[in-house]
């Protein structure tokens, strides 16, 4: 803090009266000033003086024409808002599972309509680990009412995913843990309105289901760890209307399909889909290719483990979000070969992962450690903006409403927790859409420039790689390891005996320069010692 004086102003008006006139001369009567003026201007100091102000005044004036004093130079640019309010988050609710036998929260929907609701799945993702006893049960809250959930949803087998139908907000699709899909309408209770046989379901738990954007409203595609997407008409769900094998080899075989967690489709791109894989792969497809080998576009690889999160930027749809391992990191399509942002590697495995539907440049992810994560890349990089504690438990999933203000966290004891945002997280600062877009293009640029240089390299590489094959035979290329290691163990005693020698010799000059100045003390005190005796003998010597 610095105390500074206030500084005050007030206006006051300026009386201008004509002056400067000597005693005798009276400044009202005309002939006196202009025989005074007269007088003075055949003054010699008058021309000289009138001279020197001119061509200063001269290159003033130059310069008022060269240059507008009073131009703004900021007036195109907007003006960022910068809001003093620290980012924070604050608990409003929770929801805890009302099972005595506590289960996962493992998927969070909210209802589309003013979301005042929330329809939770509960399951127990431990492969053969279910406790005997497990409730099946899912439910939707009211979000006023945390002691009893609103409407109860019975499915045949605990639900790992649940979405509500965003043209109908009646209808709720959910995923499984045997691999079917169950669809209901809370208008006629509790109990599956629609349910696909067991025959041709996925084989594997359901982890990700998604509405899509039709005329009807009905249709949808379901993923599983099975390696298949399947589309469904919800109103002749016994089975799928289409099914695609996540086959990167585009052989279509079932036992080289790589596992699916994750989906994302976006309204604006009707015939592109993203699929988030175990192997943390992520595979674009196109759903109108003609053949299924076909509708595999291009993979994006980068992740050492399951992809648990992906979903497109709402802002800018060529951009897009994936969480997995221990980072998360944001891709362009226009760069295959590595994302073109990430965050650090943390301490704790992460969970899941969201954009910010107001704000192009904030997402926010879950640790298995508890903590929510809010980061914003315009306002810091290397670190979240919020890191919040939510529970002592693992969070499993997480999902943020339309108006960017509440998000909904799913903890491993089937805890639900409500949080409220600040209004700097959950409000589009001026400019940010530009900003956000700048660093998006120039972070792909970048990568696109060390793409080319990388291929370049292995091209050289290739190339000497070959001239040396046509070179040299095949028994001179066998190069013997233990030969190898035998020459690098040479090379670096040789290098270490050199520095002990050179290190020797240093201490041996030094060595021999201090028993030089040893030497040369010793003569000089003996020159002494000479002087005085010569100077005492001297002495007794008779005059």
């Amino acid at each position: 803090m610095a105390n500074t004086e206030r500084f005050e102003m007030e206006t006051r008006g300026v009386n201008h009266v004509e002056g400067g006139w000597p005693k005798d001369v009276n400044p009202l009567e005309l002939e006196q000033t202009i025989r005074f003026r007269k007088k003075v201007e055949k003054d010699e100091n008058y021309i000289n003086a009138i001279m020197q102000l001119g061509s200063i005044m001269e290159h003033c004036i130059k310069q008022n024409n060269a240059i507008d004093i009073y131009q703004e130079y900021f007036d195109d640019e907007e003006e960022v808002e910068v809001t003093e309010e620290a980012p924070s988050a604050k608990t409003i609710n929770v929801f805890r599972d009302p099972q005595d036998i506590k289960r996962a929260a493992t998927h969070v929907s909210w209802h589309p309509d003013g979301n005042r609701k929330l329809a939770v799945a509960y399951s127990c993702l431990n492969f053969q680990r279910a406790p005997a006893g497990m409730s099946h049960e899912s439910y939707i809250w009211e979000l006023e009412n945390p002691n009893r959930p609103e409407i109860v949803l019975k499915p045949p087998s605990p639900l790992v995913t649940l979405e509500y139908n965003p043209k109908d907000s009646h209808v709720l699709l959910g995923g499984c843990y045997n691999g079917q899909i169950a669809c209901w309408d809370t208008r006629k209770g509790s109990l599956v309105a629609e349910l696909s046989t067991i025959e041709f379901s996925h084989r594997d738990p359901v982890y990700g289901t998604i509405w899509l954007q039709s005329k009807t409203g009905t249709e949808c595609f379901s993923a599983s760890t099975d390696g298949q997407v399947m589309w469904w008409d919800i109103r002749k769900i016994s089975e799928p209307t289409e099914v695609v094998v996540m086959d990167i080899t585009r052989k279509e075989l079932l036992e080289n399909a790589l596992g699916a967690i994750s989906l994302e489709f976006e309204s604006t791109l009707p015939t592109k889909f993203m699929v988030g894989t175990e192997q943390g792969i992520v595979v674009s497809c196109n759903r109108k290719a003609k053949t299924s080998a076909e509708k595999i576009v291009c993979t994006f690889s980068g992740h050492h483990g399951p992809i648990y999160a992906l979903q497109r930027n709402p802002f800018y749809p060529k951009n897009f979000l994936t969480v997995g391992d221990w980072t998360a990191r944001i891709w362009s399509e226009d760069s295959r070969e590595s994302s073109i942002m990430w965050t650090k590697y943390h301490m704790a495995y992460l969970t899941d992962g969201a954009w910010s539907p107001v704000r192009p440049a904030v997402f926010f992810t879950t640790k298995m450690d508890g903590t929510l994560d809010i980061w914003d890349f315009v306002f810091k990089q290397c670190d979240p903006a919020l890191s919040l504690k939510v529970c002592d438990e693992a969070l499993f999933c997480l999902r943020v409403q339309d108006t960017g203000c509440l998000i909904a966290c799913g903890s491993q004891l089937g805890t639900t927790t409500l949080l409220e945002v600040s209004s700097g997280l959950s409000t589009l600062q001026r400019n940010e859409r530009n900003i956000a877009s700048s660093m998006f293009e120039r972070e792909t640029r970048r990568e696109k420039i060390l793409e080319a240089r990388h291929r370049e390299m292995r091209l050289k590489e290739k190339g000497r790689a070959e001239g040396k094959d046509d070179d040299q035979p095949a028994d001179e290329l066998a190069v013997d390891l233990q030969d190898l290691v035998a020459k690098a163990e040479e090379e670096f005693f040789s290098v270490v005996f050199q520095e002990l020698k050179k290190k020797e010799t240093e201490a041996m000059e030094k060595k021999s320069k201090l028993q030089r100045r040893g030497s040369d003390m010793e003569d000089e005190e003996e020159e002494r010692e000479r002087g005085s005796e010569e100077e005492v003998d001297e002495e007794e010597l008779p005059t």
